[in-house]
């Protein structure tokens, strides 16, 4: 059982982390710090690890939410528990289908993929108030709600296949995913303050490698579906 949830968690929270949403949300955030503090990098570090420590915190209050939710339904889930694998399993497939569909045919703010197009401009509008580490903490969680509709699919699939273990069981592997799904915005921000790389750099690899970042996470989760579906896991 441990080893199947270490599989099944570690392949959808690596697809999640390399979402190229959250990784262009966070350069913003870097970039809008930047502008307001250019030779303060230490304001910049804390500022980006306090973002994130909002992220962090967000995303597991929501799995423990989904988590809940499911459990509501525990008996129902008992007596079908063949169908919702497979449901789920499905579901990952298709998201991972729609990301590869990204890496052939890129459309900006694609469908279960990306945030959508009139998101952005409300998610700026946000970002360009944060001054300050506190502003950025504060701020993390009102730009985790707009980072759902691109990064909730993968999370979504594994708060279902935890719901089983209940709220005390499924802990441990939400905090497990989330470390996983901010360990590369936590080396964005490591890069950026001790100057190894510009942000300027990390937004253009970003913008460069997206279809790239589409196509690993898209690959990602189409194998935990094939898999959940299969039995492999």
């Amino acid at each position: 059982m441990i080893y199947a949830n270490f599989g099944k968690i570690t392949m959808l929270a690596l697809a999640d982390s390399v979402n190229p949403c959250a990784i262009a949300v966070l350069t913003m955030i870097l970039v809008g710090i930047l502008i307001q503090n250019p030779e303060k990098k230490k304001r910049v570090l804390f500022a980006g690890l306090a973002f994130i420590a909002s992220v962090y915190i967000g995303y597991l209050a929501y799995g423990l939410i989904i988590v809940q939710f499911f459990r509501t339904f525990a008996e129902f889930l008992r007596m079908n528990s063949i169908y919702i694998y497979n449901g789920l399993g499905i579901f990952a497939m298709i998201l991972g289908a729609l990301n590869m569909k990204d890496y052939f045919k890129y459309e900006k703010g694609g469908f279960a993929t990306e945030m959508p197009m009139f998101l952005r401009p409300k998610v700026k509008g946000v970002i360009e108030k944060i001054t300050s580490p506190i502003g950025a903490f504060i701020i993390g969680f009102v730009v985790t709600l707009f980072l759902l509709p691109c990064t909730m699919g993968p999370y979504l699939i594994a708060s279902g296949l935890l719901a089983e273990l209940g709220i005390l069981g499924a802990l441990p592997w939400l905090l497990y995913y989330n470390l996983l799904f901010v360990i590369p915005m936590i080396a964005i921000v490591l890069l950026v303050s001790f100057s190894f790389r510009q942000v300027e750099e990390v937004s253009g690899w970003q913008k460069k490698n997206i279809r790239r970042l589409h196509l690993i996470s898209g690959i990602l989760l189409f194998l935990v579906g094939l898999a959940l579906i299969a039995g492999w896991l």
